[in-house]
């Protein structure tokens, strides 16, 4: 079982990798091959719509096939997407290599994150979450160092091989999931499946649901546009941006790692709470007319606070709604994320070319506000049902 999770931390490293890429990458890719700034939401629209629908049917996929095979799956397509996006000629190019990427991303993302729910302790859900922000911190240091030697397509280069080695280790293991997980085990990964319709007619699916897009939203916006920010209102360069990029990853993993670290001593929904409150200074400090330094410390305080939220949700999902059902909402959850991850960069875009990148931030706040409310009320809602456990 040991070696089963130190595999299963190497695949959230892998699961992180693309991720953050287009965003440090874009401020040199679009004016290579002659786009506008705004085009990149375009395809991290296409990459998460398709992460949706992969997430939606995920718990069918995941039923027939398996964990580790999809995951071994996955991660390879996203490989070859990878290596496809530093070969582009165009930016239409780039649109079916989008669809790969968001395909291979939704059913790993839902079968990890299920098997670890079910089968691990709290800690190691957020560890490795942690792990999948070594992975999405790796990405923009490796394009920080391409976008000031050999340029954007190395940077993609760089994290193929990454990827690439990452499918090869798993597809090393899969015997491995075979001899560790025991008959008891694979009964419970047999989950009832739920249709869409049958969740959304739980308001406190519906929460959850407007808790994950919201807190997701954050995040992706903070990846995709945070550079971009940093460059075009702060003035600073390129490289300079997809650095600062890193720092903000570093805080979403650091952010992890200490939840990790307390999940022996304070429960998941403190530790919540606790990522939650990081939120509001973190967000004012980017709302303030500050030097481009201080925006840089924003971001890696949005990354520490709101870093933690995602994956102990995650965790609390048997705990929320039943194990026997866990695999359909969890997929539902993650679908609902990446609704947020494909909804925020288009937002911004919109408005930012209406007003400016000067209301990046004012977006950021009003993400916030949504999930902070949306989280009070799925809270009040499990204490009403009696399923709201303190000490969990």
């Amino acid at each position: 079982m040991a070696f089963l999770l130190v595999v299963i931390y190497i695949a959230f490293i892998g699961l992180g990798v693309p991720d953050s890429l287009i965003g440090s990458a874009w401020p040199a890719v679009h004016t290579e091959i002659n786009m506008p700034v705004e085009a990149v939401s375009v395809l991290t629209f296409i990459i998460s719509g398709c992460t949706v629908l992969s997430s939606m049917f995920s718990a069918g996929i995941l039923n027939k096939l398996g964990t580790a095979k999809v995951t071994a799956f996955s991660t390879a397509m996203t490989a070859l997407a990878l290596l496809g996006f530093s070969f582009a000629p165009s930016f239409w190019f780039m649109i079916p290599l989008a669809v790969i990427l968001g395909l291979g991303a939704g059913a790993i993302d839902s079968g990890l994150n299920n098997y670890v729910a079910l089968h691990f302790k709290a800690s190691h859900m957020n560890f490795l979450h942690c792990f999948y922000g070594v992975g999405v911190s790796l990405s923009p240091y490796l394009m920080s160092h391409a976008l000031g030697d050999a340029g954007w397509r190395s940077g993609y280069r760089y994290a193929f091989y990454v990827q690439a080695t990452i499918t090869l280790l798993i597809l090393v293991s899969l015997p491995l999931w075979k001899k560790t997980v025991s008959s008891e085990q694979e009964e419970e990964e047999k989950s009832v499946n739920l249709t869409l319709v049958q969740m959304a007619k739980k308001s406190e699916v519906r929460l959850v649901w407007i808790i994950m897009l919201a807190t997701n939203a954050i995040e992706y916006a903070c990846g995709v546009w945070g550079s971009t920010y940093l460059v075009t209102e702060k003035g600073f360069q390129a490289k300079d941006g997809a650095l600062a990029l890193t720092i903000y990853y570093i805080g979403m993993s650091v952010g992890r790692f200490l939840s990790g670290v307390l999940s022996n001593k304070i429960s998941t929904w403190k530790r919540i709470g606790i990522g939650s409150a990081i939120l509001a200074p973190a967000i004012i400090i980017m709302l303030l007319p500050l030097p481009g330094i201080a925006s840089v410390i924003g971001l890696f305080l949005i990354g520490l606070g709101n870093g933690s939220v995602y994956p102990n949700m995650i965790h609390l999902t048997p705990h929320n709604f039943g194990k026997e059902v866990s695999q359909s909402i969890m997929g539902s959850q993650i679908a609902f994320a990446y609704i947020g991850v494909m909804l925020a960069p288009p937002v911004v875009s919109l408005v930012s070319g209406l007003f400016g990148i000067k209301v990046y931030p004012v977006l950021l706040a009003v993400l916030y506000v949504i999930m902070i409310v949306a989280l009070m009320c799925f809270v009040n809602k499990l204490k009403k049902q009696n399923k709201y456990n303190a000490d969990v």
